[in-house]
């Protein structure tokens, strides 16, 4: 893909008034213990380096002493908060390992693991700034994805949990020469359905970075999930094809496999099948969706020209007129989302009928 399909840098759009009262109404806006600008008051850093040697672009950083420990109490507090009830029994048993700052991509996010010393099992939470953008994308994933993900945001700071799978570029490189044959076959299946699913939430720069590989292991067989980790591209680009991760030259792997193991009639069935779950899923959350929808129809979070461009690029993919008379991407995306559930309904009766 060309790479001027997509902007050298989306502005950070800010959470609106009534995006934040949504967040409020399904729990997503609780008050925490540490803000984004707390952990920018670092030191120093040193580069973290993969196991390969290769540069990571994460930077370890470092605190003055008398607010290091001020820091690491208030993180293991916003751990507790993501993932339990908030009680602070097990807060005597958690240590922060390290904190890591990106300044590589637009969120420049850091990354903190924390390890139960009792077992040392360890995880990961990342602490953001908020984007109203990024926001729509989480909420959107946990709601017509088969993926809950949890997140948390109070004032200009977002907290995530870690999504768990080995990114894309990394197991093209090191694992996909041990999938055996039934396996890419299973992974294909996944990917057509990942890319349909993105297309039609509008989820776009899925390049093989941006999305991680999760092998599930049945009994007599491996299942493999792909995973969205990054979503500041929601509804922001005017050209389709940034919202189709077939069209990115990271994933021409994937594509060929697909194409080397996958008939177009199963192809075909697949996306069918996503669009069905999809719609599913709209009707399931049809008020929390309805009320996202209006959040980002009485929100700016693109531009008039990339609107317009979605707008007649869905329009010539559709044929449904209904596109030609949106004026942002929230009315854009209610129009896709009422396309998709309208054709599972009509399909669903024909079936019926017949």
């Amino acid at each position: 893909m060309d790479e001027k399909l997509i902007s050298k840098k989306k502005p950070a759009y800010p959470i609106n008034e009534q995006l934040y009262n949504y967040l409020t109404d399904y729990n997503r806006n609780i008050k925490i213990p540490v803000f984004y600008e707390d952990l920018l008051r670092f030191d120093g850093g040193v580069e973290v380096y993969d196991k390969n040697g290769d540069d990571t672009l994460w930077i370890r950083v470092y605190y003055a002493e008398h607010e290091r420990d001020e820091i690491d109490l208030s993180l293991k507090r916003m751990y507790l908060i993501l993932h339990g009830d908030g009680t602070e029994d097990s807060l005597p048993f958690l240590t922060i390992d390290g904190i890591d700052y990106c300044t590589f991509g637009n969120s420049k996010p850091f990354r903190v693991k924390i390890r139960n010393i009792l077992n040392d099992n360890h995880t990961y939470i990342y602490v953001k700034k908020a984007d109203a953008s990024r926001v729509y994308g989480l909420e959107l994933e946990h709601i017509l994805s088969p993926n809950n993900i949890n997140f948390l945001i109070y004032k200009e700071t977002l907290i995530e949990e870690h999504v768990l799978g080995v990114p894309g570029d990394q197991f093209l490189t090191e694992n996909m020469d041990a999938v055996s044959i039934r396996g890419k076959k299973r992974l294909s299946k996944e990917f057509v359905k990942f890319n349909e699913r993105c297309m039609i939430r509008l989820l776009g720069d899925m390049r093989s970075y941006n999305y991680v590989i999760v092998a599930s292991y049945d009994f007599d067989q491996v299942e493999y999930r792909i995973r969205a980790m990054d979503f500041d591209q929601q509804s922001f680009e005017g050209n389709l094809k940034v919202y189709f991760p077939q069209f990115f030259k990271e994933n021409y792997p994937f594509v060929k496999m697909v194409t080397e193991n996958l008939q177009e009639e199963s192809i075909e069935q697949y996306k069918r099948e996503e669009r069905s779950a999809i719609a599913r899923r709209l009707r399931g959350y049809q008020v929390r969706v309805n009320a996202l929808i209006s959040c980002m129809i009485n929100d700016k979070i693109s531009t008039t020209e990339k609107i317009n461009e979605l707008k007649l690029d869905l329009f010539e993919y559709t044929k449904d007129k209904k596109f030609k008379k949106c004026k942002s991407m929230g009315e854009i995306l209610k129009v896709a989302f009422a396309f998709v559930t309208r054709n599972y309904e009509n399909v669903n009766a024909y079936i019926i009928h017949k």
